[in-house]
């Protein structure tokens, strides 16, 4: 019998891993942004030093790991199991990014909603007393998620107003059985949400139903309010999606703000960096998790959060099959005390 579920959806932990490191490594475009002087690491060269976009993607993931584990104060080898996944096929930017690393792998894939998850198991293991160390580590690349997702930068395609530009970054979370924290205490785990959306350069529209859906279920498992969090960010909506949320959720008398933000509103400054929409991919939410949210609840600019992971589960063959793009969103509470 389960002890810790909570209501439909949610779970709350009984022991309360601690971040106890994470680090964040980003692009040049994401350096310009807003919240630029959060990241660990900008780089001017998209391959990462590597001689291919997707080759710089796993350098990313490395480099980012290893910072993380770094600021933990722990050592490689302690790293009981890692949790990570990215947008490419097979997930090759993560396994070729840790393949020398020696530790024990999940391979996981939410799309952009895999920090998030990563989260999620990461802590679940740690609770449920299988570990005393965990990670997730999650990353996208605008030339690879190009490439992949839609035509290569080299086609020079034209962008509609509803299309989010992919985030080259990747972060990195070390969690703990005992540290001062942040800690992660709660975890609502989402469900398939499909509102028949096809066009993929209109994921916030896509994504905007499985966001509502998961954090409606959220304060209902937990008898919460939005007012109960500092900070309510999802993750990423861009400006369309996070548009739409807002007015589920205001149609539901329930008033989100000012306390509700989006990662993908985050990082870039729409109006002077050319971004649409806003930004996207694994790493936007990882990297401004990682870097911004994180930095500001450890200076005590918030004591209480709730991170909401979107991703858009789409893949090139069922776009070419006509598919619609099914979504989904996991929600991680994060608070400085247990």
């Amino acid at each position: 019998m389960s002890l810790k579920h909570v209501g439909k959806q949610s779970v709350a932990l009984a022991n309360p891993p601690s971040i106890a490191g994470h680090a964040c490594i980003v692009g040049e475009k994401e350096g310009q942004g807003p919240i630029k002087d959060s990241f660990d690491y900008v780089s001017s060269d998209m391959r990462f030093g590597q001689n291919s976009w997707e080759k710089g993607e796993s350098e990313m993931v490395r480099r980012a790991l290893e910072l993380a584990i770094g600021k933990s104060g722990k050592q490689q080898e302690e790293i009981e199991y890692l949790f990570g996944g990215d947008l490419l096929n097979q997930c090759i930017g993560t396994t070729f990014g840790v393949r020398d690393m020696n530790i024990p792998l999940f391979g996981i894939y939410g799309a952009c909603s895999t920090m998030a998850e990563g989260l999620s198991l990461a802590a679940m293991m740690i609770d449920g007393g299988f570990a005393d160390t965990t990670a997730a580590v999650t990353s996208s690349h605008f030339c690879t998620s190009e490439r992949q997702y839609r035509f290569p930068v080299e086609y020079g395609g034209q962008r509609p107003l509803t299309a989010q530009w992919t985030v080259t970054g990747s972060g990195a979370v070390i969690l703990t059985s005992e540290g001062p924290g942040p800690y992660i205490t709660h975890i609502t785990t989402g469900k398939i949400v499909d509102p028949g959306i096809k066009d993929a350069n209109n994921m916030g529209a896509a994504m905007a139903p499985a966001a509502y859906e998961t954090l409606r279920m959220h304060f209902a498992d937990l008898s919460l309010r939005p007012s109960d969090y500092d900070l309510i960010v999802t993750g990423d909506l861009g400006q369309v999606g996070s548009s739409i949320v807002l007015d589920f959720f205001k149609r539901d008398g329930i008033e989100l703000m000012p306390n509700y933000d989006d990662c993908g509103l985050m990082i870039f400054s729409r109006e002077k960096q050319d971004v649409h929409a806003g930004g996207s991919g694994c790493g936007c939410s990882a990297s401004v998790l990682c870097g911004y949210l994180l930095n500001g609840m450890r200076a005590g600019r918030w004591n209480k959060i709730l991170f909401a992971g979107t991703g858009a589960m789409l893949s090139t063959t069922s776009s070419q099959q006509k598919e619609s793009i099914p979504s989904i969103c996991h929600a991680v509470s994060i608070s400085n005390t247990r």
